[in-house]
């Protein structure tokens, strides 16, 4: 059970918009990615796989902004650019890497439980 904090509106609001950002499932595919070393953005998008463009950029730029990514553009013809976990990002890849193995572990369990549920109420 998590340790219970007196209530603030202001740390609810900041909470909820972190947890908006890292809860995403392309963050944490992109964020579980970049935990093995920079990465160009193409070699991301395959590595992601389903993701579009758009989608990676968006995904990208987020995680920039939010400080867990680095952006290093590299002065060649054409451009290279890098993507890479900060600190912060290495950081966050320790409950993100934690909640995907959650995930693969109790996938079956899960889908049992729709199944179920699913059954229940056709």
């Amino acid at each position: 059970m998590l340790p219970r904090h007196p209530h603030r509106s202001e740390d609810c609001r900041a909470i909820s918009e972190i947890l908006q950002r890292v809860g995403d499932k392309w963050t944490v595919l992109v964020v579980g990615k970049l935990g093995d070393g920079p990465l160009r953005f193409n070699e991301l998008r395959s590595a992601v796989g389903g993701i579009s463009q758009k989608m990676l950029t968006t995904t990208l730029r987020g995680l920039e902004r939010d400080g867990f990514v680095t952006r290093t553009v590299f002065p060649t013809i054409p451009p290279r650019v890098d993507y890479e976990l900060t600190e912060l990002g290495h950081e966050l890849l320790v409950p993100v890497s934690a909640l995907g193995e959650w995930a693969r572990r109790n996938t079956d369990r899960v889908r049992a439980a729709r199944e179920k549920f699913d059954g229940m109420h056709a």
